[in-house]
């Protein structure tokens, strides 16, 4: 396992992490003797940086990483997210006294006495433009509830904002081979503030693994279900806001590309480690062989630079059209 400075913070971080959105639900059924074990297993496998939020199954997520804690004595950090529990989610909301409740609860469900990073939460634009919201995470800082804090956000032009912002530490933003905009500009801003950079989505919802078809079928309460439209949130969140046929298409097209003894989604993820501006990515998980596959991905070569070119070719031919300028 590859390990990366995360910003200002200290922490050295697997680059392969683990992204625990699945097993708070919202990805289709999940069993918690599974997930744990998945989670283990990820410990097993080098990974020390767990992502999650208060709303991944309403603190499911976060009480199983409280559980690993209580089963292993390694050290590993937790990121959890704060926001989306405020209905309506407006800026207004984003004040001093919800996100100190919000940030309450995440340390009973995770039983810590401080967090190791707390992400604003996919806020509305607005928020950026509010200090005093900053202002009250710093304060939660210098009490002892935070270590330390950052964004997770939608557009590229909220990360440029968010770290205007002195006390911000990491941007968790999607980035994957369907997503490309954040390097352009972003990355470079990110690396010369020593933000961390946590590549979210980075199998585009398990489209860059390469195994959906057009008649793959996803249950009801999972989100690439209901979610391709934006009915639920943000539609850029499910298969990078690309249609379901047009992203079967770019695979497709990816796919003679694969290394040898390699499979699509490890490319996908060596792909991102490519970058140095990115900390890690944060593919998710819900059963150890998943772990298996994706922390494999770090122990790779680098991809070469013909193959990095014919990626390149391919987004700009078939997806850049439909996402680039959204996001």
């Amino acid at each position: 396992m590859e390990y990366r400075e995360l910003g200002r913070t200290g922490y050295r971080v697997s680059t392969i992490s683990f992204g625990a959105w699945a097993i708070g639900g919202t990805w289709g059924e999940v069993d918690d003797s599974e997930s744990l074990a998945a989670l283990h297993r990820a410990l097993d496998r080098g990974v020390n940086f767990f992502d999650t939020a208060d709303v991944y199954g309403d603190g499911r997520s976060e009480r199983l990483l409280a559980r690993l804690r209580r089963e292993r004595s390694e050290s590993f950090y937790v990121a959890t997210k704060a926001g989306r529990r405020l209905n309506p989610h407006s800026a207004a909301g984003y004040n001093r006294e919800n996100l100190t409740a919000f940030v309450e609860r995440s340390l009973r469900n995770l039983e810590v006495e401080a967090l190791d990073l707390v992400q604003l939460h996919c806020p509305p634009t607005d928020v950026y433009y509010h200090p005093e919201v900053f202002g009250v995470l710093d304060d939660l800082v210098q009490a002892g509830k935070l270590r330390s804090y950052g964004v997770s956000v939608e557009r590229v032009e909220e990360a440029l904002k968010a770290i205007e912002y002195p006390g911000v530490q990491s941007v968790q933003i999607i980035f994957n081979i369907f997503r490309q905009r954040p390097r352009e500009l972003f990355f470079a801003e990110a690396q010369r503030r020593r933000v961390g950079i946590l590549a979210r989505l980075p199998l585009s919802s398990g489209m860059l693994a390469g195994k959906m078809t057009r008649s793959t079928a996803f249950a009801t309460d999972d989100h690439r279900a209901f979610n391709r439209e934006g009915a639920a949130f943000d539609k850029g969140e499910t298969f990078s806001g690309l249609d379901y046929e047009t992203g079967l298409k770019a695979v497709e097209a990816l796919r003679p590309l694969v290394p040898a003894g390699v499979s699509m989604a490890q490319m996908a993820l060596r792909w991102i480690l490519a970058f140095p501006a990115v900390t890690c990515a944060i593919p998710g998980a819900k059963r150890p062989a998943q772990v298996d596959e994706n922390v494999a991905a770090a122990d790779l070569a680098p991809l070469s630079d013909p193959t990095l070119q014919a990626i390149d070719a391919i987004y700009s031919a078939q997806v850049r059209p439909s996402v680039h300028h959204a996001w």
